[in-house]
């Protein structure tokens, strides 16, 4: 087994590795079962209360593509290049307020907790939302407050593929309202239920990047 300090440095390596890649090698494809791994990375992402806001669209579709291309302005020079392309869903308040029915059926069947333990739970997901962080006055800060959850899933998805040589890149590039009609005429947001948080674009670097610059460490730690 490897030791802790070796497996420490491997983790600082992929770190450095990783970089938003801006032009991806068309000709390199993504095995089947590496995508798989960092997708199964994001599933296995916390978030808070257990809600698991999210759903990944792996779009793999050329026309697909070309429609996200030319509506994300992000997109458009990672797009057909990128082996594989992912836009992060997050739930709408429809399902993540606390007495949705998602909510009901995640907790009673997806987490089996027992009724009265789970009676309670939504009791306190209830008074977070209403007074310790104020989440139901309009539907966009509890959709907000989801989408925060989805960039854990982000960051351990790009940090997952890194530590396997696969290189990615973020997207926040597009119109909300214009990339959110293009999903819901191609009826992948569930009648609402779902909206655009990030995306992301998966595959091989054709060049090697700058060299990677960061504030040192005391700028940005304090301890107290």
């Amino acid at each position: 087994m490897r030791d802790k300090e070796t497996l420490k440095q491997e983790i600082l390596d992929a770190f450095r590795y990783r970089h938003a890649t801006k032009e991806f090698d068309p000709n390199k494809k993504i095995p089947e079962e590496d995508f798989r791994f960092i997708l199964e990375t994001g599933q296995l992402s916390p978030s808070s209360f257990g809600f698991e806001p999210w759903r990944f669209l792996v779009v793999q579709s050329e026309e697909l593509r070309e429609k996200v291309k030319n509506t994300a302005w992000g997109a458009f020079g990672k797009l057909p290049e990128a082996s594989h392309f992912v836009i992060i869903l997050a739930r709408t308040k429809v399902d993540t307020k606390y007495d949705s029915e998602y909510l009901q059926d995640h907790f009673r069947n997806k987490k089996k907790m027992p009724e009265d333990f789970m009676a309670n739970y939504l009791k306190r997901i209830e008074e977070f939302q209403k007074s310790d962080f104020n989440l139901l006055e309009g539907d966009r800060p509890l959709f907000d407050w989801a989408c925060k959850q989805t960039y854990i899933v982000l960051a351990n998805m790009m940090t997952a593929a890194a530590q396997i040589g696969i290189d990615s890149c973020p997207i926040e590039g597009f119109n909300f309202e214009k990339m959110n009609k293009l999903l819901a005429d191609e009826g992948l947001l569930d009648d609402g239920h779902f909206g655009i948080s990030v995306m992301c674009a998966f595959g091989y670097r054709v060049k090697e990047p700058n060299p990677k610059t960061r504030r040192p460490l005391d700028d940005i730690v304090k301890w107290v």
